[in-house]
């Protein structure tokens, strides 16, 4: 089949599965097979497939219909006008989360160490870790994840970023102590920053199909009130953090203020940061030595 057929296919296929923009997916997923850019879809109509692109598509276009994110069958999404590379091992970046680092980005303006040192707990797929490794051009990451395969992702974009040199990659549980994982007692960081699993455990049911039933769980349960891996990191940062070091969260929809609440008793400055549609996303605070 030619591709303008190939691709009407793909469309009609996706529109009667119930999705809201099938012509631009259907687009997206041919260029990911064909591995080329969009407009050689509009200036090579009449290219004619052969038998394994077109196989390829229609398998590509059925597990999109069936709720796989889009960015799992590409393998990439972009993050702070960065390229990550996703797998279903790993969250998928969010828009969301850029506020967080836009926040931490605005904060290092004004530190005048001559190395800037962070942590990111639950790094994923490094999209914080890398960004903020990128942007901040004296700065030295720890990143830390429970999964070894989240941290092979992260790992392989901080080496497509440029950005390997700067981090260094630690496996472990953070419940189990920041003290064990990270050994050196002594170790202390200008800027704490997380993102952590923030939806209440009865919620994840009702969760959109593409995020539940694709996205890793643990990325997602936060606990009964979605609030246990705040509780944790709050406590345990505060060994970790230089004086007047800040610890920076993102939070889900209507939790800034149990957060901020929590941060009171060992943190000063504190201040919430909403996203673009002003919801309140970021809450940071400077420690209180």
């Amino acid at each position: 089949m030619v591709l303008k057929d190939v691709l009407v296919q793909g469309i009609n296929f996706l529109k009667s599965s119930g999705n809201e923009a099938p012509a631009f997916e259907a687009g997206v997923i041919l260029c990911h097979v064909l591995k080329c850019q969009k407009i050689f879809l509009y200036t090579h109509d009449d290219y004619r497939l052969n038998e394994k692109e077109h196989r390829e598509y229609i398998e590509a276009v059925k597990k999109r219909a069936g709720g796989m994110p889009l960015q799992y069958i590409t393998g990439h999404q972009e993050f702070m006008s960065l390229n990550f590379k996703v797998t279903s091992d790993v969250l998928i970046p969010r828009q969301d989360t850029e506020v967080v680092v836009e926040s931490v980005l605005e904060y290092t303006k004004n530190i005048k160490e001559n190395t800037i040192d962070i942590l990111d707990i639950g790094t994923g797929s490094g999209c914080i870790a890398v960004s903020l490794a990128y942007y901040i051009k004296n700065s030295r990451v720890a990143a830390i994840d429970i999964s070894q395969k989240a941290l092979d992702i992260a790992k392989y974009n901080s080496e497509k970023n440029n950005v390997i040199d700067k981090i260094d990659f630690i496996c472990g549980d953070i419940f189990t102590g920041l003290k064990n994982l990270l050994r050196n007692d002594k170790k202390k960081f200008d800027i704490i920053v997380s993102n952590p699993p923030y939806i209440p455990s009865d919620e994840i049911a009702s969760l959109e199909k593409q995020v539940k039933d694709f996205e890793p769980l643990k990325a997602l349960n936060g606990g009964n009130d979605g609030l246990d891996f705040y509780k944790f990191i709050i406590e345990d940062a505060a060994y970790f953090l230089k004086k007047q070091g800040i610890l920076a969260l993102e939070v889900g929809i209507n939790q800034a203020r149990d957060v901020l609440n929590m941060m009171k008793e060992k943190y000063f400055n504190i201040k919430i940061v909403k996203d673009l549609s002003g919801i309140e996303r970021v809450v940071m605070g400077a420690f209180n030595h």
